[in-house]
């Protein structure tokens, strides 16, 4: 929990507490005492992590968005997401309350590769992450896979159907993306909170699974 505090404060965030947002049971009763959990959520430019840490954060989620401008046109490939008008240029920071006493903090990372220098701090101390995917362009979400792969970090695969978009099967992704078969792939919608919740539970029990008693 510590470590998520303090990620939590180096970016001038109070993970704990709202003024505008009501308050937790664990927040009012001293003799509980939660259970903190850090969640990366990655993926490629315009995939949806902002709008998955949006939409299931009880608290209003810190957001680094900037305006798209003509300076990125040569690196932001905006082919798939015509309408997106701003980026994030530094992390996404949302909370939820889960079982009253789980309390997951989840930092959404830059998706372009000028920012990546950053995954190594966005990703200290967290149990696990989410890499979300976009059948349109799964290539985008490989340098994600190879990250987290490489850092020994429990993940789970979730494709954000979007709109217009052919709908695959999980399976299908699995073997397109090479994914082993222990690490769970789901197709899920990143704007509906039950399904973005329902990804968050499968990491949670995936990470469980994978860490050593």
């Amino acid at each position: 929990m510590d470590s998520v505090v303090s990620d939590a404060a180096a970016y001038g965030v109070s993970p704990l507490v709202d003024p505008d947002e009501p308050m937790q049971p664990w927040q009012t009763d001293r003799a509980r005492a939660p259970i903190a959990t850090k969640i990366v959520v990655a993926g490629g430019f315009g995939v949806g992590k902002t709008t998955l840490v949006t939409a299931v954060s009880e608290i209003t989620p810190l957001q680094t968005e900037a305006l798209m401008t003509e300076a990125s046109e040569e690196t932001d490939d905006l082919t798939a997401t015509p309408g997106k008008l701003t980026t994030t240029v530094a992390m996404d920071f949302g909370r939820i309350t889960l079982d009253d006493d789980l309390v997951l903090y989840l930092f959404g990372t830059p998706g372009q590769q000028r920012f990546w220098f950053m995954w190594d701090d966005l990703v200290r101390g967290a149990i696990g992450a989410v890499v979300l995917a976009d059948t349109r362009r799964l290539k985008d979400c490989f340098p994600a896979l190879d990250y987290f792969e490489s850092c020994g970090l429990p993940y789970v695969v979730a494709v954000n159907h979007f709109d217009g978009s052919e709908l695959f099967e999980a399976e299908d992704v699995r073997e397109a993306l090479t994914i082993p078969a222990h690490i769970p792939v789901m197709i899920m919608d990143a704007r509906r909170r039950i399904s973005a919740i329902e990804t968050l539970l499968s990491l949670v029990g995936h990470a469980l699974d994978e860490t050593p008693e």
